[in-house]
Order: structure tokens, then C-alpha cells, then sequence
């Protein structure tokens, strides 16, 4: 399995994030998040934000623990980085 979480390291709207993402596709990914409960709202360009409550049910899971450096090389290698556009929103066709 190459299904990714790094520390719930965020803040945002007074909770602690974590990113959950693969390294192989985003089918794996989106797939894996169905399956945890996590709805696909949670989903931003090429991960899903998974609040802290839930990030031991994700390793438990078999998603394996990495650093946020890490996690976004590995998606950078794997082809699947998707970043911001310019204008700071979404990237067109990514939700």
C-alpha cells in the first residue's frame, strides 16, 4: 500500500491537520478515504486534510507515518503534485 499521512501539524479552524495522500494514484487514494469515512470535500488538489482525531485510525488502517517533507516529495516524484494556481485558488478540473 502507498498510502501516506503526515503529522497533524496544521492549524485551521481551531483544530490540528493532517495531509493523507498516495504516492501511486488517485484512485488508491480517493479509494482508501471512502473507506475511512472521510468525505470527499476533504479532498484539496492531490491529498485529503484528515483532522488529528483521526490520524491513529489512519495509520491503524495501514496508511504509512511520514514527514510533511516527505510526503509532498513523494508525490512530487510520483507525478501527482498538483499546486495552487497563480491566483492563490484551486487548479482548474482537480476536485
Amino acid at each position: 500500500m502507498t498510502i501516506i499521512i503526515d503529522p497533524p501539524s496544521v492549524p485551521w479552524r481551531g483544530r490540528m491537520w493532517s495531509h493523507l495522500a498516495s504516492d501511486a494514484s488517485f484512485e488508491e487514494l480517493h479509494t482508501f478515504a471512502r473507506e475511512l469515512g472521510i468525505p470527499e470535500r476533504g479532498f484539496d488538489r492531490d491529498h485529503y486534510d484528515v483532522p488529528a482525531e483521526y490520524y491513529e485510525s489512519v495509520l491503524s488502517l495501514g496508511a504509512a507515518p511520514v514527514s510533511s517533507r516527505e510526503l509532498v516529495a513523494r508525490l512530487v516524484a510520483a507525478g501527482l503534485r498538483r499546486r495552487k494556481s497563480g491566483a492563490g485558488g484551486v487548479s482548474p478540473g482537480t476536485r
